[in-house]
């Protein structure tokens, strides 16, 4: 795809996208989710290596440790739980999610012989 048409896309100049390219220019959440709709991407390929093992120029930035590739996609089931999440504003509410995911995904891996991650 040309700069040109992804800018087109994404509603920025080909010469922006030149920029975000070259890590001239920092780029917003909302507008690297405009940037993987119009790839059909998932975010999770702008901080890991490209689909040739190479890292992508502008976008190189490793993932945290440990970060899910279900929460980093677009579309997906971590992306709407975080949102979810995000809107609740009572600290013990939260708390009590968080101790509920944690033992959901403690009695998963235990169910299939996998490690706990935190």
């Amino acid at each position: 795809m040309s700069q040109t048409r992804l800018g087109e896309l994404v509603g920025v100049t080909f010469q922006q996208i030149q920029k975000y390219e070259k890590g001239a220019n920092r780029i917003s959440a909302a507008r690297m989710q405009q940037l993987a709709e119009a790839l059909e991407v998932g975010l999770e390929y702008f901080y890991a290596k490209g689909l040739a093992g190479r890292a992508v120029a502008g976008f190189a930035e490793a993932a945290p440790q440990g970060f899910p590739a279900a929460v980093a996609s677009a579309r997906s089931e971590g992306l709407k739980l975080n949102r979810a999440f995000a809107r609740i504003r009572d600290p013990k509410v939260r708390a009590s999610v968080i101790a509920l995911v944690e033992s959901l995904a403690a009695s998963d891996a235990d169910a299939i012989g996998g490690e706990h991650v935190r």
